[in-house]
Formats: structure tokens, C-alpha cells, sequence
């Protein structure tokens, strides 16, 4: 291979590889406006516009997904802690019966609905669970959360206090 093109792969590789960690540190719908959706399961039915003038917490999970399940807890925590915060999840489980069953079975206390068309998931682009986004009280969104997250660090309920204020 020609030197030229040696060092012509070499910054493609690094351009590529660069464009990667920036996305993930700084994903591009940070302080863009989150989309809205409405979506009802029959049992539970949440409209993601009604909740302007609110933070919330917006998690995309399954009952099937372990990060999701380790991160519940947590999470119910961080709720109780602070309940100006309004925590709403949206469970891409399938099987009604399944995610039924879990709900009552594990007893989650969280607003959670059942999007089985994905949907609202979709709208943020989100595939892999958890994956989760703050927005402000003005719907813009402030963070995004790949992965389960320890939701009472208090890195986290200081970001989420000064949200609030």
C-alpha cells in the first residue's frame, strides 16, 4: 500500500473512531425538544405532553432486560426521595400477560405503561434497554442514561434537585 493511502486509512479510522465517542458523550438530542407520545395499554396510559412543566424521568425498559430489573429498585428509590420528579416508564414487553404478571409479582410502583408497537421508543431512537432521558420542566432534554444507573448517587439527585428547583 502507498504511504498516501496508509495515512489516508489511518484518519478515516481516527475520523470514524472520533465521531463514535462523541456521539456517546455528548448524544445529539441533548437540549433538543423530547418528543411526545401517547400510548395506553388498557391498564395504565401516559401522555408525555401532559407532563410540561414537570421533570421527569423517562426510562425505556423490559421486564426481560437484567440491567433494567437491577436498576428498579434504585429508581423506586430515587422516587420516593424525591417526588417533585416524575418518573414514567415505558416497558417494551410483548406479552401483555408476562409484564402483567411482573408488575403485580415484583410489585413496581412506578407510572409504567406497555408500548408493545415501540413506538414512543422509537421516537428517541431507543433500542437497547434500559436507556433512559431527563427533560426539564420546559420539555428539553437535559441527560441521556445508557444502561442501568445507581438513580440515589448523589451526583444524580443533585442534577435532579437543581432540575427541580
Amino acid at each position: 500500500m502507498h504511504r498516501t493511502a496508509k495515512w489516508i486509512a489511518a484518519a478515516a479510522i481516527l475520523a470514524v473512531s472520533a465521531a463514535g465517542c462523541d456521539r456517546g458523550n455528548h448524544p445529539g438530542q441533548i437540549g433538543q425538544t423530547a418528543p411526545t407520545f401517547a400510548v395506553s395499554d388498557g391498564a395504565q396510559s401516559i401522555d408525555l405532553a401532559k407532563q410540561r412543566g414537570h421533570v421527569v424521568v423517562l426510562v425505556f425498559w423490559a421486564t426481560w432486560c437484567a440491567p433494567c430489573l437491577a436498576e428498579l429498585p434504585s429508581l423506586s428509590a430515587m422516587q420516593q426521595q424525591l417526588p417533585q420528579i416524575h418518573v414514567v416508564t415505558v416497558s417494551t414487553d410483548d406479552d401483555p400477560d408476562a409484564y402483567s404478571h411482573f408488575m403485580t409479582t415484583h410489585q413496581v410502583n412506578l407510572v409504567s405503561v406497555r408500548d408493545s408497537s415501540h413506538g414512543a421508543n422509537a421516537l428517541y431512537g431507543s433500542f437497547v434497554y434500559p436507556e433512559t432521558y431527563v427533560i426539564d420542566k420546559a420539555g428539553i432534554i437535559r441527560r441521556k442514561f445508557i444502561g442501568a444507573q445507581e438513580w440515589t448517587s448523589p451526583e444524580i439527585v443533585d442534577f435532579l434537585k437543581k432540575l427541580s428547583a
